[in-house]
């Protein structure tokens, strides 16, 4: 029979092995998360430089197409200048016609604003 000094002591070597035990255990799970973790960064990063040449795809197709919109606004802007321009010179009286009675609507509903506005 086991004297009680001899017990204390294995059982202090059995707790120290079931120490050793868990932290062997603790260690390769730690080493497996580490494993799974650097998988999946991995595994993420084509994905992510895909998704970031998209982005950059988009963005610039984006900046053609204002760019682009923009050229074809400035092209009518310019068109419609210029037909402006030659109706004026092809029916200047009636060119001046219009103008004044824009120019006099324009006066009236300046006038009728400002008067609603003194009323409220």
């Amino acid at each position: 029979m086991p004297t009680p000094t001899q017990f204390i002591e294995d059982a202090a070597h059995s707790a120290d092995l079931a120490v050793d035990q868990l932290d062997a255990a603790a260690q390769q799970a730690h080493n497996h998360l580490a494993e799974k973790a650097h998988n999946a960064v991995n595994a993420a990063k084509p994905v992510m430089d895909r998704l970031a040449k998209d982005a950059e795809s988009i963005a610039r197709r984006g900046l053609d197409t204002a760019r682009e919109t923009s050229r074809q606004l400035r092209e009518r802007a310019a068109q419609a200048s210029d037909s402006t321009v030659q109706y004026i010179k092809d029916e200047p009286v009636k060119a001046m016609l219009i103008a004044a009675a824009a120019g006099a609507a324009l006066v009236t509903v300046i006038g009728l604003l400002s008067r609603s506005r003194r009323g409220d």
